[in-house]
């Protein structure tokens, strides 16, 4: 949902799979930087070298070039440990759809003040921002993860939850085994889970469209009725 969004706003978009292989290209003359979800932890970097090299651009794209960031599942995060957060295990895996909570930072925030106060969102993470970065905002939590959506310094936010979900993305997460076994695993079955996402896919995807619209006025000057400067490019980490 994100890329169509985004290219719907005039945005070209440039994907970085580093799992396999692809290099970090030279970020300079990208202007938003979303890093996307998986199944490793941050913790990796022995089994994924590449983890390293994410961190750094990561670090370098927000604290030296202050440029637009969004951070979705591991890219939230990422977001956190490359600029001095701690991520660890959770004591139990959150999978499901389940109500985040906006704090009183989130509701005033210009970006996360968009969602309602009380949101049904799509979750699959087994670790957690435990300690958010040096003067991180806090946006949102439940009672089962502390820090569900953060924001550092003026134009960097991360969300542990799926705000990229759409009608396909849960039949696509069913069809990778391991995914599947742990849905069967936590859920029962991979049904439940595409039942409860169909169920609240409209309040999501209207609370993920006004996100993404009051980010690209907030980083862009890009209001709703159009947009108020030429077509960018967007590169998308992990």
């Amino acid at each position: 949902m994100l890329g169509a969004l985004l290219e719907e706003a005039g945005f070209g978009l440039h994907a970085v799979e580093l799992d396999a292989g692809q290099a970090i290209p030279d970020l300079e003359p990208f202007d938003m930087l979303l890093v996307m979800g998986g199944p490793q932890h941050v913790w990796e970097e022995d089994e994924h070298p590449w983890l390293v090299q994410e961190k750094a651009a990561i670090a370098h794209w927000v604290s030296e070039l202050g440029q637009p960031c969004l951070g979705v599942c591991l890219g939230h995060q990422l977001l956190a440990d490359a600029l001095g957060g701690t991520v660890k295990p959770m004591a139990v895996p959150e999978i499901g759809v389940n109500e985040i909570h906006l704090t009183t930072e989130g509701m005033a925030d210009p970006v996360a003040g968009t969602l309602p106060p009380t949101l049904p969102a799509l979750q699959w993470h087994e670790a957690e921002v435990v300690e958010p970065p040096p003067g991180t905002l806090v946006l949102a939590r439940n009672k089962h993860c502390a820090i569900q959506a953060l924001r550092v310094g003026p134009l960097a936010w991360g969300v542990q939850f799926h705000l990229e979900v759409g009608p396909g993305t849960v039949p696509k997460w069913a069809a990778v085994p391991e995914y599947e076994r742990t849905l069967n695993e936590t859920l029962g079955s991979p049904l439940l889970l595409q039942e409860a996402t169909g169920r609240h896919l409209p309040v999501m995807s209207a609370a993920t469209a006004d996100l993404v619209s009051a980010f690209l006025e907030i980083a862009f000057g890009i209001s709703p009725a159009g947009d108020s400067r030429d077509p960018v490019a967007a590169s998308s980490l992990s």
